[in-house]
């Protein structure tokens, strides 16, 4: 559990490197990767390979910032299980024919399947993403400064701060029932309703206390640290390419395009 904590906070620890991307103002990644989420998920259940050409987003971050795949991939799979559940009805009651290869024929319900599967992915990237390359307390002075509502924010800041409280006050739970039970492996059944409920309190307090100490130090929910200065000029070319990009892929079906440009040097 140790473990799952560390690698929890992980990816921001990245956010402090010293590529192009992690230099760049962090209201333009915010503002670039709102949009690429909003044009992604805008597209039809069919539209797969219209989904195609937004891969260069993930990929183009994670080369500029050197960002390893597989820590990404890993955080990835625990939203494959909700995605594939979100997508798996759709094989059984959408049966039409949509096309046939090698006389296999594909239903517009395994086509819908993969979108949803592919749309989550290129989304969670881009989340995970903005996250290892960003500070997270630099994420919310940008929201605070692009008018998002105070308690949204406010609310973002804690749920991410808290899930550290819950898995320690977890940990010291599951450590002292193992001692109590004589070494046993897990939770018993009869015992997983009070463990829950403990948990739930044991979670409260900590998290008043927490907070008390925040107070203490000066946090107060109308005075918040200023984020970084005006844009420079690579923040202007990084965040009109990206979202021009976004916004062109979503109007042209560059699929169709490119077919058409080889069919005519052909």
């Amino acid at each position: 559990m140790k473990d799952k904590i560390r690698q929890l906070y992980a990816l921001e620890q990245l956010s402090g490197g010293h590529s192009f991307v992690h230099k760049l103002h962090p209201a333009v990644k915010l503002l670039t990767a709102a949009v690429f989420i909003i044009t992604v998920v805008s597209f039809d259940r069919y539209a797969f390979g219209r989904l195609i050409p937004y891969v260069f987003y993930p990929a183009l971050l994670m080369a500029l910032s050197e960002t390893p795949y597989s820590m990404l991939l890993k955080r990835f799979l625990f939203t494959l299980p909700f995605c594939l559940f979100a997508g798996i009805s759709n094989i059984f009651f959408d049966r039409a024919s949509a096309f046939a290869i090698g006389g296999v024929t594909v239903s517009y319900g395994v086509v819908s399947f993969f979108v949803i599967v592919f749309r989550v992915y290129l989304c969670v990237m881009a989340v995970l993403l903005l996250v290892s390359v960003t500070p997270f307390a630099e994420i919310t002075a940008s929201m605070r400064r692009l008018g998002i509502p105070a308690v949204f924010v406010v609310l973002f800041e804690m749920t991410y701060r808290y899930i550290g409280v819950l898995f320690e006050e977890a940990y010291s739970m599951v450590t002292a029932y193992s001692l109590r039970s004589g070494g046993a492996s897990g939770i018993g059944m009869k015992d997983m309703g009070s463990f829950v409920g403990q948990l739930l309190l044991r979670s409260f307090d900590r998290a008043d206390r927490v907070y008390s100490a925040m107070k203490c130090r000066g946090y107060a929910l109308r005075v918040f640290p200023r984020g970084r200065g005006k844009l420079e000029r690579r923040d202007w070319i990084f965040g009109s390419v990206t979202c021009l990009l976004c916004i062109a892929f979503r109007i042209i079906d560059a699929n169709a395009l490119f077919a058409g440009i080889f069919r005519g040097i052909a």
